[in-house]
């Protein structure tokens, strides 16, 4: 692998640590536990061996005890703007992950705690928010290391980060999510500070030599799992965690070499100091030794009965309390509702760590599960001990229904073991998880494999859904009162009597279940040409990704008086954030041969995953039974065993997660469907209390069919990739993250009839043309694509004249379109570098001029943060183009998959 080496670049080290807290408890109720005297000791000796190892003057390392945020940023930010080759941030001091936050938060020395059902950490910075201002460097690459309780759980804000600042970031956490771990003697460095700089100073072999990231972070965890323990009952190996930049090592030390006569470090030894030395016996101790109470690197989840103001309160709060605290894992692209620790749960013992439970959703119903998994986290089903401590988390997510449907079908052994860079579920979708709530119950036959292929996963659905919400046809109120006065019959019969009055739109049938049940109604009998129902719901750009946004992108003015949208039914409830950009009021039509949504609650069982089996399973079927209201209903049943099934869920749905789908307006999934919360008046949001009939279930085959004609429509598409192939762009080339490999990753939207080519954006000198080939446009297998454009696509040492690329990109798809209809798009991969060729002399007013005559979509893929910011150039020309502005603020690599698969033939669901 190739190794990054920073000498004689412009580096910086910022080493932020904070050894004395200004407000501790029991002196301070709302304090940390304490101070971390071994911190001051990290700080001067890492500050030493880095200087030692060559790569950082002493000018370059900057050590920080900073008291606020304020002074933390301005440290940061500083740091940030002054590298340009190496910037190493190192953190060492207390933690935190709020009770129903997502992520781990930095503790400054002013930092106190806001106890209660959602505590709030002050003085505190987030991990999200350090993430962010460090994707604001020039520096060609940066290392974070963290040195605190629950260190682990940043590994998920690096897994989320965008593809071009993973490829650079490269993060050292000292131990596994969900541990806690001890700081150490007053008197020596932290145990894994310590034997870091150990390592920074006298090589990994105890010889001198260079220091590389990939290997530090392999010896590191070598050695602490064999000498150390974490503080968890019953106790774990301790195990440092990392995440290395693909591509591509980074050196961080290159000490001399040891002299001859020097006595070798013995390997057993504890770095109590930075010479080493033997391990006291007592570090092995799982928990608190005495003198170390109070220590901890780091906080819980605080807050709840026991903590301030409970029993157990701060006048009964002892060292061994302070010292008890607990967190989780942070969610992939998604929220954590995970678990709120305590001091104390009443009988002096610390919380156990929760189990996390890993939960996969449909983008629409994303929201609503979220708020039911936050109303479970503080739950009495949820809670042990009287109401002190927590059995779980959960992490909810959601990826594309399509992309879904395949990974659980065709890719479960990648879903386990990413092997190439072509099918990684893990990359695109997120963890493997615990549970699957589709929006639709067809979609678990979809997702199970029809082949005698061997597969890794075991889907085991419930007999019925738990709710149902009709898809409606949201219509303008003025022109419904007039057009569709009757508000139920047949697609065809509503759509009819809106044509010619107003434009029809539906979300990406590809990302949502509601966009492909539209599509299967759209593709019904009174519209048997998919070409056909697709022009009926044509329209400039791509379609909105799920009803929330297709409710918030909406033309505004007259326009938005005359466009109605098939969503589900619960949206017109629920889908009100841009309140304050909708024009107009919609009432529901309702078409009773489409069918509507119905969320079903899948347990997911991996083969091999059997460590937890037993406690994961007990945990998936507590959040089951009160998700789905089983336990309630049972309850109901014994004392009304002559009721109705539809009166029971109703009863049931007076507590649990039926209580949260009721309260954003789901209908019973039984009997005539009514309102869950029938407290909710539905017209007051333009529906109807009882609708009446409508269908309720679809076919698997249905949906499998509708999505192949929605893909095939207009027949096989047309793509052009222009990459950009600049100098600067030598940062982002290499490796699946890198612009090359982006380009190979989206080509799974394509199929074998569908046409492609690559071409490289770089201006040859003297006038010469603005792009090479690099794989010739037409039909491709694959993966031989895939390897012609690994080794034909180079870098060169020139400037990118992106303006004369796009011009004649258009020229040329223009060309190849004027004889039939087919989907064409235009792909620029870029970091945005040459932009001021696309700006100067009047060019950008130009070329918006021509992408609108040509009328050719153009995805511009910016690999710059801020690419697609309101004003700059790649805004601009998407949306003049109709195509979608991509940049690495969000995941740019599963975006412009998207967007070639809605071109292609080739995407699988």
């Amino acid at each position: 692998m190739a190794r990054f080496d920073p000498r004689g670049k412009v580096n910086r080290a910022l080493l932020v640590g904070v050894p004395e807290y200004a407000f501790k408890q029991p002196e301070h109720s709302t304090g940390v536990p304490g101070d971390l005297k071994a911190v001051e000791h990290n700080l001067a000796e890492l500050e030493s061996s880095l200087v030692e190892g060559g790569l950082f003057t002493e000018e370059d390392v900057v050590v920080a005890r900073p008291r606020t945020v304020d002074e933390f940023d301005r440290r940061l930010g500083a740091a940030v703007e002054a590298a340009e080759g190496l910037l190493l941030l190192y953190f060492s001091g207390h933690g935190a992950v709020p009770s129903t936050g997502d992520e781990l938060w930095l503790l400054m020395r002013r930092a106190t705690i806001v106890p209660g059902a959602e505590s709030v950490f002050l003085g505190a910075v987030p991990w999200k928010s350090v993430l962010t201002v460090l994707s604001r460097s020039r520096a060609e690459r940066v290392v974070v290391i963290l040195d605190c309780c629950y260190a682990g759980n940043a590994s998920a804000g690096w897994d989320a980060l965008p593809t071009a600042q993973r490829q650079r970031t490269c993060l050292l956490m000292s131990v596994q999510a969900n541990n806690r771990i001890d700081a150490g003697d007053d008197d020596t460095p932290t145990p894994f500070t310590g034997q870091l700089v150990r390592f920074l100073r006298e090589g990994l072999h105890g010889q001198g030599g260079e220091v590389g990231f990939g290997e530090l972070a392999d010896r590191l965890g070598a050695h602490m799992s064999a000498h150390h323990t974490t503080l968890r009952e019953p106790p774990e190996p301790w195990e440092p965690q990392s995440r290395s930049a693909p591509g591509a090592d980074v050196l961080l030390a290159a000490p001399s070499p040891r002299q001859p006569d020097a006595p070798a470090p013995d390997p057993s030894g504890d770095p109590g100091t930075a010479g080493g030395g033997p391990q006291p016996d007592e570090s092995r101790l799982p928990g608190p030794r005495p003198g170390r109470l109070g220590r901890l690197i780091g906080l819980g989840r605080l807050g709840g009965p026991g903590l301030l103001g409970g029993p157990g309160g701060p006048g009964g709060l002892t060292g061994r309390r302070m010292a008890a605290v607990v967190g989780v894992p942070v969610a992939i692209a998604g929220l954590v509702i995970a678990t709120l620790a305590v001091i104390d749960g009443g009988n002096g013992a610390a919380c156990r760590p929760p189990l996390e439970i890993r939960l996969l959703t449909d983008p629409d119903l994303e929201p609503t599960v979220r708020r039911a998994a936050e109303a479970y986290l503080t739950s009495p089903e949820n809670l042990t001990d009287g109401g002190a401590c927590r059995r779980s988390g959960i992490t909810v997510y959601s990826a594309g229904s399509a992309a879904a449907v395949a990974a659980f079908n065709r890719q479960s052994d990648p879903w386990q073991r990413p092997s190439g860079d072509a099918d990684n579920p893990q990359r695109d979708i997120g963890p493997q998880p615990d549970v699957w709530i589709p929006a639709v119950s067809a979609d678990v036959d979809r997702a199970r494999s029809a082949t005698t292929e061997r597969t890794y996963v075991e889907l085991g659905p419930d007999p019925e859904p738990f709710a149902y919400s009709p898809l409606v046809l949201a219509v303008p109120q003025d022109l419904a009162a007039e057009a569709v006065s009757e508000r139920v019959g047949s697609l065809a019969a509503l759509t009819a009597a809106l044509r010619y009055r107003a434009d029809i739109r539906r979300t990406d049938p590809e990302h949502t279940d509601a966009g492909l049940l539209a599509t299967v109604g759209l593709y019904g009998t009174a519209q048997p040409d998919p070409a056909a129902a697709e022009h009926s719901v044509a329209q400039s750009g791509p379609p909105s990704r799920t009803g929330a946004d297709l409710l918030c992108t909406l033309p505004a003015g007259d326009a938005d008086g005359r466009t109605a949208a098939l969503l589900p039914e619960f949206l017109l409830h629920t889908g009100t954030g841009c309140d304050s950009v909708t024009r107009v009021r919609r009432l529901a039509a309702y078409p009773a041969d489409v069918p509507g949504l119905s969320p079903t609650f899948v347990r997911v069982r991996w083969r091999g995953a059997g460590r937890d089996q037993e406690a994961r399973s007990d945990a998936v079927e507590r959040f089951h039974d009160w998700l789905t209201g089983k336990a309630a209903a049972g309850k109901n049943a014994g004392g009304n065993a002559g009721g109705k099934k539809g009166d029971q869920a109703s009863a049931a749905a007076a507590r649990g997660g039926l209580a949260v789908f009721g309260s954003d307006g789901f209908r019973s999934a039984s009997g005539p469907h009514r309102p869950l919360d029938p407290g909710i008046a539905f017209s007051g949001f333009g529906a109807l209390d009882n609708p009446g009939p409508l269908t309720a279930t679809v076919l698997p085959s249905a949906m499998t069919k509708a999505l192949k004609d929605y893909r095939e429509a207009n027949g096989p598409g047309r793509v052009l990739f222009l990459l950009d192939s600049s100098g600067s762009m030598g940062a982002l080339w290499e490796g699946p993250g890198g612009a090359p490999g982006i380009i190979g990753q989206s080509l799974a939207g394509l199929g074998e009839r569908d046409e492609y080519g690559v071409w490289g954006v770089a201006a040859e000198p003297g006038g010469g043309r603005a792009y090479s080939e690099v794989l010739s446009f037409g039909t491709h297998e694959r993966e031989q694509a895939r390897r012609t454009i690994d080794t034909a696509a180079k870098v060169k040492d020139l400037e990118a004249d992106p303006y004369q690329a796009l011009v004649a990109a258009l020229d040329d798809m223009a060309r190849r379109g004027t004889d039939d209809h087919h989907p064409q798009l235009i792909v620029y991969i870029t970091d945005d570098e040459d932009n001021n060729r696309l700006t100067e002399g009047g060019r950008l007013g130009t070329l918006l001029a021509l992408v609108r005559q040509k009328k050719i979509p153009v995805v511009m893929a910016s690999l710059d943060s801020g690419g697609c910011d309101k004003g700059k150039p790649d805004a601009a020309v998407s949306e003049a183009s109709g195509g979608r502005c991509l940049d690495t603020k969000g995941d740019l690599v599963a975006r412009l998959r998207d967007e070639v698969a809605r071109t292609g033939t080739g995407g699988e669901g």
